[in-house]
């Protein structure tokens, strides 16, 4: 094929006119890329064509180019990827266009970049996208990692082919009938591409996901099966409303997906799915060309008119010998060789007829093979689906005799289980009848303790008789001979008292039994005996003065009074042993009551926090998906309101590291931390939106940056959450980097927002190098006091405390060197921006011009002076003791915020390239490993300080450690509440810091 053909066909193709691509023209250049085996052609041709300057022009490239990337030869792919970049460039310049084909041109060449990267990625596929079974499996390895990523990748793919379907169908008035009409048809002609891609997408994700639903557990694919629920219902709905467009029905016939999507949970669904499959009809693939019935007539009609031109010529009678030119008919030399020359011109043309037949009729023959390659494939997938169901089958029979065995597992654990339960259930009976037993007992000892007390004036009562009988001993003394006549009547009543003590002791007996609950009411009832027992032993020996004959009487009543004391110690052991055994019953009980519902409250808890961090998650989720909603690409916002969401969501975030360090430490402040949570995602979700909004207006340079901060502001969101979600990684969760993001995000709309200065033009150039030059000497004035403070702890300091000095000074000097290097850096890279942006005028000029520029580098200069001073006064009072290791901390993670800050405002202008530039960043790189050195080296000197004066409790008594534990829980409290307030306290200085900056900065001005 003729290369300058190729050529006029691919600028027939591609122009500016509003009317579809001509199948003819889109072929030739097809044939052209196999002809000369790739597309140095066509991208030679269409980089001399102004794609940038007209949409309907970059509309018809993207056309062409689709249909070279699913037709053309396989090296177009290989030709076309160094284009990769020039093409996104493009997208995001029509991007910013509203109206007319800006949005349609920057969506398609999006789906052209995202189609070569998939094909990329993954050179198994076909441009056509049209694959078996088997080479499906082959794509994927028969890995399923492979297959998951396939599959995801898939999702982005078909993602894209939507975007431009829906995106094409609501830019048509589809009140009119647009597809009849050549601006309508131009939109709609690209659309007969996607629906083939969608086809093939939509087949293979149906057939991975079955596949994945095989391998691995339906929760781990549940995100995979809601994409896929979204993007089926919007390619049946398109797919519907393309079938009814009088534009499709004579080009494509579009195949109908069915009415529920496929239930991935039930493995033989698969043998339900049919693939769809989109029909061309050859009569109609052409839509522009003749047919070939027209050619014919053509030829036979032009074959009657050159035979009715010969004879008005010639004459009637020389048809027989056309070319007798002996007659004499008067003809004319030149009139013959005009016929002659119509003649051959008609022959070209027959010819070129007959090439065009030829083509058409290869290309039939092709589309015949193709057709018939596809039914194999279908007969080849049908057989495949066969064995699969077979295999299937067998494999639910296994399942069924698994869940038999399962069933028979479930009754025998339900009966274990109920047999524990009955075994729970008299276990808490047995603790209710001890509890009854016990409280029995404790009001059998306040009886007793009653009891007690009656003795006690029973004593005293017999002791005042004691009294009675010593004047009675007299009066026996004096009267023995009456005693001697009584002696009879004395016996008598001997034995009343002998009956009466033993009635006593059969009660005592029964009061022995009442006793058996405590040790100490039963050593009280004990010496109640023992009293007794002195009292019986007195009035024995008066009743043996009084009568000899009962002294045996009272020695057999002594030794049984022993053997009772004996039984009673017994007794009282069993009683204390018994008692003991209860107790320990009780305390375990206990212990393991209070265990359950520890781990049933943490259980909860963790639930409620994954159940919080997932709707969180979402939210952000969905405020990345409305991000590249082409809905939303109308929306528009200020730096303003930017500002106000970002400042926002970055004290929410430090609120939320609070929140989340609290429950950490204490897993009951679970209710800090889930309104910080549910707060947290509302408002970063409003600054991503709130940001997309803000590039709509902004420039190029900074509407790009900001993008994709915001977009990396959302994934460092979803990541940091998803950390929390999961219970093994919510102890490492960090917001750092979201908070870091939202630092960038309002460094932009800064730089966005217009503002004044309190000063006059004409001074920022002398301000900006007085403020650079105050700043290195704060540098160098802090270097040396550190030197002079190191040199001092040297000589004065001992042991840790010299140890801890030389390790943070050391640190310090470190931080200050890597600032004082970083300073310089700076200097350089800003002389080098106002040399190459000046020009003819001079440095001053160059500052007043850029003046919110030069702004941003005098606050920074300023940030990184005090914050060096501040370290310093922080340092010096942390080696003389009196100050916190805390407070060197913040000012050294300050003083690297600020040179961020100076960074951050050096490298705006400067060039990407420039070798200053990579000086500086490398610079700030050294800063931020310098200041982690600093706290590194602050954490560990006051780790060791705490170790040398960790406290010990070896000593202290039970009710000291009370005591002290006691004053710890106050003293919790006192910095919990003090805590509270230093927050609040801090939230009011931001917000106050925050005021001042404004009207230092001129925003009340702008307002």
């Amino acid at each position: 094929m003729e290369l300058g053909k190729v050529t006029v066909s691919i600028n027939k193709a591609i122009n500016a006119q509003e009317v579809a691509v001509k199948e003819k023209h889109a072929r030739t250049c097809i044939l052209g890329t196999h002809h000369e085996k790739g597309a140095q052609t066509f991208w030679s041709v269409v980089n001399r064509l102004p794609l940038s300057g007209n949409a309907v022009l970059c509309w018809k490239f993207c056309h062409v180019f689709h249909k070279l990337l699913r037709d053309g030869h396989s090296n177009v792919l290989k030709d076309s990827v160094r284009y990769k970049n020039e093409l996104s460039d493009m997208s995001r310049m029509w991007g910013h266009l509203n109206e007319g084909y800006g949005q349609l041109c920057s969506i398609y060449l999006k789906l052209l970049r995202t189609k070569m990267e998939f094909h990329t990625k993954n050179p198994r596929f076909p441009g056509n996208l049209q694959m078996s079974d088997r080479q499906l499996d082959e794509a994927g390895e028969n890995d399923v990692n492979n297959f998951f990523q396939l599959t995801v990748e898939m999702f982005d793919y078909l993602e894209c082919e939507l975007n431009l379907f829906q995106t094409v169908f609501s830019s048509l008035d589809m009140s009119r009938s647009v597809s009849v009409t050549a601006a309508g048809q131009c939109r709609l002609a690209p659309l007969i591409q996607v629906i083939l891609d969608c086809s093939h997408l939509y087949d293979y994700t149906v057939k991975l996901l079955f596949k994945l639903h095989s391998c691995l557990p339906a929760d781990t694919l549940q995100g995979h099966r809601d994409r896929f629920l979204e993007q089926f219902r919007k390619l049946k709905d398109l797919f519907y409303r393309s079938s009814n467009l009088q534009y499709f029905k004579r080009l494509i016939q579009i195949p109908q997906l069915p009415e529920n999507p496929p239930n991935f949970l039930r493995a033989s669904a698969l043998s339900e799915h049919i693939s769809p499959v989109v029909v061309i009809p050859a009569e109609a693939s052409s839509p522009d060309s003749e047919p070939i019935t027209d050619l014919v007539e053509m030829d036979a009609a032009s074959q009657s008119l050159f035979d009715n031109k010969f004879d008005d010529i010639f004459g009637s009678s020389f048809s027989c010998d056309p070319f007798n030119f002996n007659s004499q008919n008067g003809m004319s030399k030149d009139d013959k060789d005009r016929l002659i020359e119509q003649l051959y011109a008609e022959i070209t043309a027959l010819k070129e007829g007959l090439d065009n037949f030829k083509a058409e009729s290869a290309r039939g023959a092709v589309q015949l093979r193709g057709r018939a390659s596809e039914l194999e494939a279908e007969l080849a997938e049908q057989q495949h689906l066969k064995q699969q169901a077979q295999d299937e089958s067998e494999f639910l029979r296994a399942e069924l005799e698994e869940l038999k065995k399962q069933r028979e597992d479930t009754q025998k654990a339900q009966r274990s289980l109920t047999e524990i339960e009955r075994r729970a259930q008299a276990n808490e009976q047995r603790y209710s009848k001890l509890k009854e037993k016990y409280s029995e007992l404790v009001q059998n000892h306040a009886d007793l303790l009653r009891k007690n007390a009656e003795v006690t004036k029973q004593i005293t009562v017999a002791r005042q008789a004691q009294g009675d009988v010593e004047r009675e001993k007299k009066e026996l003394e004096d009267s023995f001979q009456r005693v001697s006549e009584q002696a009879q009547r004395k016996s008598q009543e001997q034995a009343e008292v002998l009956e009466t003590l033993k009635r006593e002791l059969a009660t005592s007996r029964q009061e022995l039994q009442v006793l058996q609950g405590t040790l100490e009411s039963s050593t009280q009832a004990g010496a109640e005996q023992s009293t007794r027992i002195a009292s019986l032993e007195q009035e024995r020996d008066r009743l043996s003065r009084a009568a000899e004959q009962h002294r045996d009487e009272m020695a057999a009543l002594q030794a049984q009074l022993q053997q009772l004391q004996d039984v009673l110690s017994h007794e009282q052991e069993s009683s204390r042993t018994e008692l003991e055994k209860l107790q320990t019953q009780l305390r375990d009980k206990q212990e393991s009551t209070e265990q359950a519902l520890h781990q049933l409250l943490a259980k909860e808890q963790l639930s409620l926090l994954q159940g919080t961090t997932h709707e969180a998650k979402r939210m952000v989720q969905d405020a990345l998906a409305r991000m590249e909603d082409p809905a939303h690409i109308s929306c528009t916002g200020s730096a303003d309101c930017l500002l106000s969401q970002t400042l926002a969501a970055s004290e929410c975030a430090e609120r939320l590291r609070d929140a989340h360090s609290k429950y950490l430490l204490d897993g009951a402040a679970m209710g800090s931390l889930l309104p910080c949570l549910a707060l947290f995602a509302h408002l970063v979700s409003n600054t991503l939106l709130q940001g997309s909004a803000t590039s709509h207006v902004a420039p190029v340079e900074p509407a790009d940056r900001l993008l994709e901060l915001c977009k990396q502001c959302g994934s460092e969101a979803v990541s940091y959450l998803s950390a929390l979600q999961d219970p093994g990684t919510v102890a490492s969760a960090d917001c750092s980097l979201v908070t870091a993001c939202l630092g960038q995000i309002s460094a932009i709309g800064e730089e966005l927002r217009p503002r004044g200065l309190d000063i006059k033009q004409e001074e920022l150039g002398d301000l900006v190098d007085k403020e650079m030059a105050a700043t290195a000497a704060a540098i160098e004035t802090a270097s040396a006091r550190i030197e002079e403070m190191l040199s001092k702890a040297r000589a004065d300091d001992t042991g840790v405390k010299l140890e801890v000095n030389e390790r943070i000074l050391g640190s310090c000097t470190g931080l200050m060197q890597a600032i004082h290097v970083l300073v310089l850096a700076s200097k350089d890279l800003q002389r080098e921006i106002v040399e190459s942006g000046r020009g003819a005028a001079s440095p001053k000029e160059f500052y007043a011009k850029n003046s919110r520029w030069t702004e941003g580098l005098i606050s920074a200069s300023k940030e990184v002076g005090w914050g060096a001073t501040v370290m310093v006064d922080a340092a010096d009072l942390v080696v003389q003791g009196k100050g916190t290791f805390e407070e060197l901390m913040v000012c050294s993670r300050e003083i690297a915020a600020s040179t961020a800050q100076l960074v951050a405002a050096s490298k705006v202008k400067a060039d990407k390239d420039s070798a200053n530039l990579c000086k500086l960043q490398q610079a700030s790189r050294g800063v931020n490993q310098a200041t982690a050195s600093v706290v590194a080296s602050t954490k560990a000197g006051k780790s060791q300080v705490e170790e040398k004066d960790s406290m010990d409790f070896s000593s202290m008594t039970l009710t000291q450690i009370k005591r002290q534990e006691m004053d710890s829980q106050v003293r919790v409290l006192e910095l919990e509440n003090q805590l509270q307030k230093e927050r609040q306290k801090l939230g009011e200085l931001r917000k106050k810091h925050y005021e001042l900056a404004g009207v230092a900065e001129g925003w009340e001005e702008d307002d």
